[in-house]
């Protein structure tokens, strides 16, 4: 089995926002020009604050700094390593502004105009930390720090790992699949420097299915997180070989006549529509080269 990668490309030229097209030639290139402009794409997004919005989560559109936007701008600062950001010590300082005293950070921050915004979004209360958001942000934060110790010698990442690590630990029922995932993102990156990550992916792997597919519960018909890891990863011990593979496979067959790949969850807008396509195509191929496919 294999996967058409020009006809990914086309897809993403057809159908992406060009942060994603740039994400997309930096893993398949790793070009240091496509790194660099995914750290200047990201200004468009950023406002005075140091925070990110602007639509950067597709289904939260409003202009105002968010904890998911932060999320994908550090995955996208991530994917640009070795290339650096100069804005992300102004990002962590604006998330230590909205941390809560426990550590965490909210779902998402108070929304003025919710035109195009998911209502999970709009509906989330700000006075109330949530595990799902602070571990998705500070894992790829985490992968930031690969590249630059600004990230991680910053205190807000020492500050919601404790968090992280203190919530994660009370989980003693299957939580929402959501919340499993990032988690397990969290943990999968954290234990490259912290030792008690560890433990608490074996505390957290009696929850996770040998295939690794977490369905969604309340969420569009259909809709399961399908667990990814690189090879050589802590996640991937939880994980069985044999269902990593045929995941792997059914990757590779979701891609669409089109040449991008599907999402199964329900999106807000037109725009978030196809951002999310593009998103899931970049992930996607990212996902499948990293296993070698």
């Amino acid at each position: 089995m294999t996967f058409d990668l020009d006809r990914a490309a086309a897809f993403l030229a057809s159908h992406a926002r060009v942060l994603d097209r740039r994400r997309f030639e930096a893993i398949v290139s790793g070009d240091d020009g496509a790194r660099r402009a995914i750290v200047r794409g990201l200004d468009a997004y950023r406002n005075a604050d140091g925070g990110y919005g602007w639509g950067l989560e597709p289904d939260l559109r409003a202009p105002e700094s968010q904890p998911a936007a932060a999320l994908h701008a550090f995955e996208a600062i991530a994917d640009a390593g070795p290339v650096t950001s100069p804005h992300t010590t102004a990002l962590l300082d604006w998330l230590n502004t909205v941390t809560l005293p426990d550590g965490g950070v909210p779902f998402a921050l108070p929304i003025g105009d919710p035109t195009a915004c998911a209502p999970f979004w709009v509906q989330a209360d700000p006075a109330e930390s949530s595990l799902q958001i602070t571990a998705a942000v500070a894992a790829q934060a985490y992968r930031a720090a690969r590249w630059d110790e600004a990230v991680r010698d910053h205190p807000w990442l020492a500050r919601t790992t404790r968090y992280c690590f203190e919530a994660i630990r009370r989980i003693d029922e299957m939580p929402f699949a959501y919340v499993l995932s990032f988690a397990l993102q969290f943990l999968d990156v954290a234990a490259e420097t912290h030792a008690e990550a560890h433990g608490l992916l074996a505390h957290l792997a009696r929850f996770v299915p040998s295939d690794g597919a977490l369905p969604v519960a309340g969420g569009a018909p259909g809709e399961t997180i399908h667990l990814a890891s690189e090879p050589g990863r802590p996640l991937r011990d939880i994980l069985d070989a044999t269902a990593v593979a045929a995941e792997l496979d059914r990757l590779e067959a979701a891609q669409q006549p089109d040449g991008g790949w599907p999402v199964d969850f329900s999106s807000y807008s037109g725009a978030a529509a196809l951002e999310w396509r593009g998103y899931a195509t970049v992930a996607a191929v990212a996902n499948l080269r990293s296993n070698g496919r």
